[in-house]
């Protein structure tokens, strides 16, 4: 059995053997020995074997040459006139376009045999002859028709020889076109048979032989897409045209003669053609050297006469044109040659070397007509040489052609085992698919990803190494979606844990997929770390700020399409957490902070997000989960962190926790939900801590707060202060109630709606969204413009307050604005009061007094507001000294039911007037309590005892501040206390007034 196989297996490939070297014979035989045959054989068949058309050379005839005149117009006339002449063997005609008369005797040789004579001027338009004795008419003859015994034959004309006209001589007259030359030749009339076929045979071997060149030009021009072959095969055909009218055979094309009347036209055009196509052909095909070699102008000159040439080839008689064209050639050959051998010295390309050659046999050929036409040569190289001129041309062009389709070929080669060790040695993955997912090519890259069995038949699908999704993903981005790439997840590999990611780049491509897959396993991985570290906390691994601005902007993005029914979202602030800092070290809280996380989200369920916005704060959100529910949740958390002590290392910390919980509601933003939180956070701090402090949506505390947002919005328009205006409450002084009209400057405000606005309210909402600059720059302005508008009205005015925020005065800006507006108004500064809170005061004290003394520079006065309220010591009033002090109206409110807060009005009192200020006594509502004032010494009270806020027209009825009082022992008091005050002459800090300003 296994001697059989044994002899199977040599049989089979002892056959294989024989078929390779069978092949291998065939293609040998074929591809080089039957070439090499030919040439052998066609070397022979021209070297050595005799011509099947050969001929003996005829007898040139002597001619005698009469022009044609009025006088000699008949034949008999002008064989008399040429009786006198000497014979010659040919006439040139000099472009002469007038007749002459020729005449030549026939020998009685010629008896012998049959004979014809040639007249071969292929520039002889027409002819007629005359014979015999007496003359008669022998024929005539055009390029259009004969007559008679004239016939065409080869490039002219021909006469047979009968008997009669043996020993008789023969008058011709003749007419041309262009530079002629009349000869006259005996033939034998058998051979010249032979030279006609001769002749038919040359341009047949022409015509055929540039139009098959021609036409593969053409064909190779098209398949390469190179306009350069298509403009070699025009200047092909052009150059046949220009060979058979050297050769004698231009009046036919393809077998078809070209009616006369147009034969001129079509030389004329062909020489003007042929000059344009050399220009062009040589200009395309050495353009980049031309740059090289320079002399442009001179070749634009050249080119620019290529279209006057043409027109005048059509327009001017060929007999005119032909100088024109001569003069032209001589220059564009000269040219051509120069620049041609200017390019030869900076270029060895053999491609250019031919082509070279072709144009330079070509212009020799041609120089030669013009040469030989010009100057009235006989020709020195018979029609052969025509011939081989052109033909040399298309050969020498043929080779041109196969050495430039030989070196782009070796280029495309060349690209192309460069485009495969790229394709081999890049580092992505590069495939190509079928429509049903099968690998077709698959580079060593993809291989390595892949694995081997990639373009094996159990391997070589798609869906092997991706998921069914990603094929359908794959389909759609090839089919044109906006998405141009995508990231992939490979099929798990056995012995890896992590499943590798891959980047698709794709496009369709001839039925096939074509793409790009590359390995983003660590690039993805980095990513994705990034990521987390954009949207998480480095040490608690919990949602950064930024992640659950991100989650919480989604949610409430949900609530407002409806896929959320209820969103709740809890601020979380640790009790005191800053001490563990403080006394243990920051690693001890790091740990703690770690611990609190833990414990946190072990209370919460999925869908729930925990993350940390401050250094022991954090936000909880509750997407879909009811606040009383999100309650329960959070109670559980806070049992939770305080219920066992956090352990480091040997130390162990008991924390608390307090929490703010709202419900979210669909108008509100990421920057409303903290805010709502950490406020209702902080009461739940203030209740001593470890609590849980709920604002539902409609509870008062939340309506407070949605409306201050919405305040907070409203100020952040444009147009916020066009609900903006002023209300004034009288400050009366008590040592001159009825002689002064002094008031407080007062900022109210309407909404949208005209609803007034509670001025808490919205002082809070403007520091919230930093815009108490832009509302103290509105009072301030609008109570100078109203104080300038009725100066004149306010006689008894001796100051007017206005409060300023402590943010005003940290904005420089503002500033500025205020010391441009006094400088601007120094009548009116000296009556403005501007009141600084004590708090902002002493907040920076120095920048404070800055403003103070920079005030006063203007006029103005300066009172603090607020004294007392915060403060229990009273050092700085040596640094920082105001002109009027308003206490804390939290003294004066009741202040008879406290003795504590009499005797502390009584300190600040003695306190300002040994530091030479006023006092102002706010909150006084009742006359016990002005009484009291009274008693103490306080300068001026301001409060609702003597009028609550009025709208400025109120004032500009008034006389003083005690005109506004409405209770009638209030009156009575205070006319008695300025009977008694007149009595004992008590004058007024602020004793000038704007009357007496203006008076």
């Amino acid at each position: 059995m296994n001697d059989k196989k044994t002899t199977s297996d040599t049989t089979t490939k002892l056959g294989s053997g024989f078929v390779h070297v069978m092949d291998s014979g065939l293609y040998i035989l074929s591809t080089y020995i039957v070439p090499l045959a030919i040439g052998v054989f066609c070397a022979i068949a021209l070297a050595y074997w005799p011509s099947q058309l050969k001929t003996d050379s005829p007898e040139i005839l002597q001619i005698r040459v009469v022009s044609h005149s009025a006088e000699i117009s008949q034949p008999d006339q002008a064989l008399m006139a040429s009786i006198g002449q000497s014979p010659s063997l040919f006439l040139d005609t000099d472009l002469s376009v007038n007749p002459f008369w020729i005449s030549f005797p026939i020998d009685p040789k010629s008896t012998e045999q049959p004979h014809v004579v040639e007249f071969p001027s292929r520039h002889t338009t027409r002819i007629e002859c005359w014979g015999g004795k007496p003359l008669r008419t022998l024929g005539s003859g055009s390029r259009s028709h004969t007559h008679g015994t004239i016939s065409e034959i080869k490039s002219g004309f021909s006469l047979p020889i009968d008997p009669t006209l043996i020993g008789s001589t023969i008058v011709c007259k003749a007419a041309s076109s262009g530079p002629a030359r009349l000869t006259a030749m005996l033939w034998n009339s058998d051979e010249l048979q032979v030279s006609a076929r001769q002749f038919q045979r040359k341009s047949g071997l022409l015509d055929g032989g540039v139009l098959v060149l021609a036409t593969f030009i053409v064909i190779t021009a098209y398949i390469n897409r190179k306009s350069l072959y298509l403009l070699f095969a025009a200047w092909l055909i052009i150059n046949l045209r220009m060979g058979a009218l050297s050769a004698g055979w231009d009046t036919q094309w393809l077998g078809s003669a070209i009616p006369e009347n147009i034969l001129m036209v079509t030389r004329a055009v062909t020489l003007a053609l042929y000059y344009i196509l050399t220009l062009t052909l040589f200009t395309s095909l050495f353009r980049d050297d031309l740059k090289k070699v320079g002399y442009r102008s001179i070749l634009f000159v050249t080119r620019f006469s290529c279209l006057p040439i043409l027109a005048f080839s059509i327009l001017l008689p060929y007999g005119y044109f032909l100088p024109v064209m001569w003069a032209a050639s001589g220059v564009g050959i000269a040219l051509l040659a120069f620049l041609l051998v200017r390019i030869l010295t900076l270029t060895r390309s053999r491609v250019a070397l031919l082509y070279s050659a072709s144009i330079a046999v070509s212009l020799l050929a041609s120089l030669y007509e013009v040469i030989a036409a010009s100057l009235g040569m006989h020709a020195l190289l018979g029609s052969i040489n025509s011939v081989t001129a052109a033909l040399s041309a298309s050969l020498l062009t043929a080779l041109a052609i196969s050495e430039q389709m030989r070196l782009e070929h070796n280029e495309r080669l060349a690209a192309q085992a460069e485009l495969e060790h790229t394709y081999d040695a890049m580092p992505i993955g590069l495939f190509t698919l079928d429509v049903k997912g099968r690998f077709l090519s698959a580079n060593p890259a993809l291989v390595q990803m892949l694995g081997p069995l990639v373009l094996t038949d159990g391997g070589s699908t798609w869906s092997r190494h991706f998921s069914l999704n990603d094929w359908i993903r794959l389909h759609q981005m090839v089919s044109g979606q906006d998405q141009d790439e995508m990231e992939i997840n490979g099929r798990k590999i056995p012995g890896f844990i992590d499943t590798k990611r891959f980047l698709v780049k794709a496009t369709l491509a001839r039925g096939k997929i074509e793409g790009s897959l590359q390995d983003v396993t660590e690039k993805s991985r980095a990513t994705e770390h990034l990521l987390f570290l954009a949207n998480h906390d480095t040490l608690t691994k919990a949602y950064n700020r930024r992640g659950i601005d991100t989650l919480l902007t989604g949610a409430i993005g949900e609530l407002r399409s409806g896929k959320q029914s209820t969103i709740s979202a809890a601020y979380l602030d640790l009790d005191r957490f800053k001490l563990i800092n403080d006394l243990f070290g920051h690693d001890a809280g790091d740990e703690v902070l770690r611990q609190v996380c833990a414990r946190v989200s072990a209370k919460l369920d999925d869908g729930q997000s925990f993350g940390r916005v401050g250094g022991d704060e954090f936000v909880i959100i509750f997407p879909g989960v009811p606040v009383a529910e999100a309650e329960f949740i959070c109670n559980r958390i806070v049992e939770n962190l305080g219920a066992t002590p956090y352990r480091v290392g040997d130390k162990a910390f008991y924390v608390r926790a307090s929490i703010g919980l709202i419900e979210v509601s669909s108008q509100m933003q990421f920057n409303d939900v903290m805010s709502s939180t950490d406020r209702a956070c902080r009461e739940a701090k203030a209740s001593n801590g470890g609590s849980v402090v709920v604002n539902e949506r409609n509870s008062a505390a939340f309506l407070k707060h949605e409306a201050e947002l919405n305040l907070i919005a409203l100020l952040s328009r444009p147009e916020a202060t066009e609900g903006f205006h002023l209300e004034m409450q009288p400050i009366m002084s008590l040592t001159a109630p009825h002689q002064s009209l002094n008031f407080e400057v007062l900022l109210r405000m309407r909404d949208l709606l005209g609803n007034p606005v509670r001025t808490d309210l919205l002082i809070h909402a403007a520091e919230s969204c930093g815009r108490m600059g832009m509302i103290d720059r509105w009072v301030l302005t609008t109570t100078v413009q109203w104080l300038e508008t009725h100066f004149s009205e306010m006689k008894h005015t001796k100051f007017v307050c206005v409060n300023l925020s402590g943010a005003s005065l940290n904005d420089e800006a503002f500033l500025s604005d205020v010391y441009a507006l006094f400088e601007s108004k120094p009548d009116l500064v000296r009556y403005l009061c501007l009141e600084v809170t004590e708090s902002v005061a002493l907040h920076d004290l120095a920048n404070t007094r800055r403003f103070v003394d920079r005030i006063r520079g203007y006029g103005a006065k300066v009172a603090l507001d607020d004294f007392g309220a915060g403060y229990t010591s009273f050092s700085y009033l040596k640094e920082f000294s105001a002109d009027l002090l308003k206490i804390d109206g939290s003294f004066i409110v009741n202040m008879n039911q406290h003795p504590a807060n009499i005797a502390i009005v009584e300190a600040i009192v003695s306190l300002a007037k040994n530091l030479g200020m006023k006092v102002v006594a706010e909150w006084a509502e009742d006359l016990g309590t002005l009484k009291t004032l009274s008693d103490i010494g306080v300068d001026y009270v301001q409060g609702f005892v003597i009028a609550r806020p009025q709208h400025p027209d109120q004032l500009r009825q008034a006389r003083s501040s005690a005109s506004f009082i409405d209770d009638s022992k209030v009156a009575e008091f205070v006319a008695k206390l300025d009977k008694f005050n007149a009595q004992n002459a008590t004058s007024d800090l602020f004793s000038s007034s704007m009357d007496g300003r203006l008076h």
